[in-house]
């Protein structure tokens, strides 16, 4: 396993400051590392990381969504209102829409099948937005308008939303029945989530405001009640809905809006351990990933993708009618919200493994999603942003 481990970081990291020097995200670079790895290829990631690679996953998502907990302010969150809401689910329905539509003429699957296929490749991945909009956040490109407050509001519960979907057609489509309680447990598991965030972190800063430690021991504390977070997650399911990730999210939030000081040392303390966390986050991500099915796919699956993609922009530019943003800002938005790959990764396969008529395509269309809508997304946020969204004058002033 430790040779594994040193594989990883060192070929993670060198991929991805070469994609860098060469002025593409490095994400992408690590993902190409994982794809190659992979037992699919290569075959030299050891199989007990394959075995842990979910929870490695989960750690790196934790240290990311907590990081932008800490980054959140509550007067953008304000600001932001209508817009935010939508955006948790509207692109999702118009991209699962978008999936029935195509599917069936494309693919010739069921309407039923099209919407298990759409569920499995709506979600956008937190864990490359997420890191591009703290960017944002601490250059202060599109402060104006809270931009990239708005994108990580949406992500952070798009993916609750769709998890949600894909359980309930999935039941359809193996039971035959589906239940109007799957639906409830949407906003029952935001609100508990945030609550359960929100509480937890009060909790904390008066326990580290009463007993002094190092910013480090306070990071551990941090990470290991937002494991546990996961954990009562985990329990409670089929009993109590609850979000951990957004959970996880609202401590950190919860921590920002009671001491800006400490959330700002402890971000950075998060900083150094995202260099890790996303090597592991997008090697593994890539390591899911089976070219065989890609290739097999054809056209179809390709325009399928693209179509799907289409019917999201145009989700994204629905949920922003009415609001402030400019034409440039809405086109940056609708560019960012994107990019797909954790969640692909973790339920992509699940169709296939319970037996449904559509579970290797669906698998097929996660890949494609994968490997085409993660780099889009990540190259249009990296050069699109300085050129579509303001930089704020208090900062402009200071360079």
């Amino acid at each position: 396993m430790l040779t594994g481990i040193a594989v990883i970081l060192l070929l993670g990291l060198f991929f991805g400051h070469l994609f860098s020097k060469m002025k593409l995200p490095g994400p992408i670079g690590m993902i190409l590392v994982g794809i190659i790895l992979s037992p699919h290829a290569l075959d030299l990631i050891d199989g007990s990381i394959l075995e842990i690679s979910a929870d490695l996953r989960q750690v790196a998502l934790v240290i990311i969504l907590t990081r932008a907990g800490l980054s959140l302010e509550a007067d953008s969150l304000k600001r932001v209102g209508r817009p935010a809401v939508l955006m948790c689910f509207v692109p999702a329905c118009a991209e699962m829409a978008g999936t029935i539509l195509l599917a069936p003429a494309l693919l010739g699957v069921s309407i039923l099948e099209a919407a298990i296929i759409g569920s499995v490749i709506a979600a956008v991945s937190p864990a490359v937005i997420v890191p591009r909009m703290i960017r944002l956040i601490e250059e202060g490109y599109g402060r104006e308008h809270s931009i990239p407050q708005l994108i990580l509001a949406g992500a952070s519960v798009d993916d609750v939303f769709v998890i949600v979907v894909f359980t309930a057609l999935t039941s359809l489509a193996s039971t035959g029945r589906i239940s109007a309680l799957s639906f409830f447990q949407i906003p029952v598991s935001i609100v508990l989530g945030i609550a359960a965030g929100v509480v937890l972190g009060s909790v904390l800063i008066m326990v580290f405001e009463r007993f002094p430690m190092r910013d480090t021991v306070k990071v551990l504390t941090l990470v290991s009640f937002s494991f546990l977070l996961l954990e009562l997650q985990s329990r409670l399911e089929g009993i109590v809905p609850l979000s951990g990730l957004l959970a996880i999210m609202a401590l950190g939030f919860i921590i920002k809006q009671k001491d800006g000081e400490l959330a700002a040392r402890l971000s950075g303390k998060y900083n150094q351990l995202w260099t890790a966390g996303e090597v592991f986050l997008f090697v593994l991500v890539g390591a899911t990933v089976d070219l065989k099915y890609a290739v097999a796919a054809g056209g179809a699956a390709l325009l399928l993708v693209a179509g799907a993609l289409i019917f999201r922009m145009l989700g994204v530019a629905l949920s922003l009618v009415k609001t402030n943003l400019t034409r440039k800002e809405r086109v940056f938005c609708m560019a960012a919200y994107t990019p797909k790959a954790t969640v692909q990764a973790a339920i992509g396969a699940i169709p296939l493994g319970m037996g449904l008529a559509c579970g290797q395509t669906a698998l097929t269309v996660a890949v494609l999603s994968i490997l085409i809508t993660a780099p889009f997304g990540a190259i249009a946020v990296d050069n699109l942003y300085k050129r579509l969204l303001v930089k704020s004058d208090a900062l402009r002033q200071t360079e």
